[in-house]
């Protein structure tokens, strides 16, 4: 048989209940706001240095983020995760190619990798990116920028390669990656490439060194190649041991590299330079060679 509560006693029976929830239960001090614990302030995602990394991406999000041991086949190697800071920090949009703060952060990158590897990385095969947050990262409050270091396929073809093992130490004593010597391979008066030889095998080109070239804008360097042609043959007489005089030009002449657009507008400046022997075959290290093994003829 079905019960029916009537409604006066319903009433009650409520009261009495709400009654019952206003006192404070036992060992409770009546306060509800104190007892909870303080919520952590949200943290944006920053990747992790000393790692390597499966693929080169310019942008990082943190859904797509992936990581790899380096003992196993990788495409980069971060060096090290600095932070924006001071006005860099406080733009409304991620810094672009040409900013002042791009240029400092590649500053950074580049002492930490020559730390990294024991030697410049413009003197190998090597390439060095900057990886930057996501937009909405960056609106979020994400103020990182990763440093990466690649292992290259050549002087030319400047795009990563599969490679095991950390580059740390990678440019400390004698190492494949470094540039030494080169048949350069030519279209009429054009070079199509540069392939790597062994300096006791005939060659026309050699590594020689960088410079810097801190005061112009792309634009400028670009129409600047006499300019440039001079500052290798600077290197060159120094690297061969032979005066830097009227004759040089004799001697030898100039190949560079210099970095790519995007490179030098986010503060890359090193030119790489190579001596260029025009008329004759050389079958060793010009490196200290002097006046009589690099003649003016």
């Amino acid at each position: 048989m079905r019960r029916w509560l009537p409604a006066l006693a319903l009433a009650g029976v409520m009261t009495m209940l709400l009654l019952a929830g206003c006192a404070p239960a036992r060992g409770a001090d009546g306060d509800l706001t104190d007892d909870w614990p303080t919520l952590r302030v949200p943290k944006p995602f920053t990747p992790a240095t000393d790692t390597c990394l499966p693929r080169v991406t310019t942008v990082v999000q943190a859904s797509t983020y992936e990581t790899v041991d380096c003992a196993r086949n990788h495409l980069a190697e971060t060096i090290h995760v600095g932070t924006f800071v001071g006005p860099d920090a406080l733009t409304e949009a991620r810094p672009e190619p040409g900013s002042s703060a791009l240029r400092t952060a590649r500053a950074e990158c580049d002492q930490r990798a020559r730390q990294v590897l024991g030697g410049d990385w413009h003197t190998a095969r090597l390439a060095l990116s900057l990886a930057l947050p996501s937009a909405p990262a960056w609106t979020g409050g994400a103020r990182w920028f990763r440093c990466d270091l690649s292992e290259t396929g050549s002087i030319d073809n400047t795009r990563p390669v599969n490679r095991t093992g950390s580059l740390r130490g990678a440019l400390i004593g004698d190492t494949p990656l470094t540039h030494r010597c080169f048949d350069p391979k030519l279209i009429g008066d054009n070079l199509n490439y540069m392939a790597p030889v062994l300096c006791t095998e005939p060659h026309r080109a050699e590594f020689v060194g960088v410079y810097e070239e801190r005061d112009m804008s792309w634009a400028e360097f670009a129409k600047s190649a006499e300019q440039a042609h001079q500052r290798c043959m600077a290197l060159i007489a120094e690297y061969a041991a032979v005066p830097n005089n009227s004759e040089l030009p004799y001697r030898a002449g100039s190949i560079y590299y210099p970095p790519s657009q995007r490179e030098w507008e986010e503060g890359d400046r090193g030119v790489r330079c190579f001596l260029w022997s025009d008329d004759r075959k050389l079958t060793r290290s010009m490196r200290g060679a002097g006046p009589e093994g690099l003649p003016a003829i």
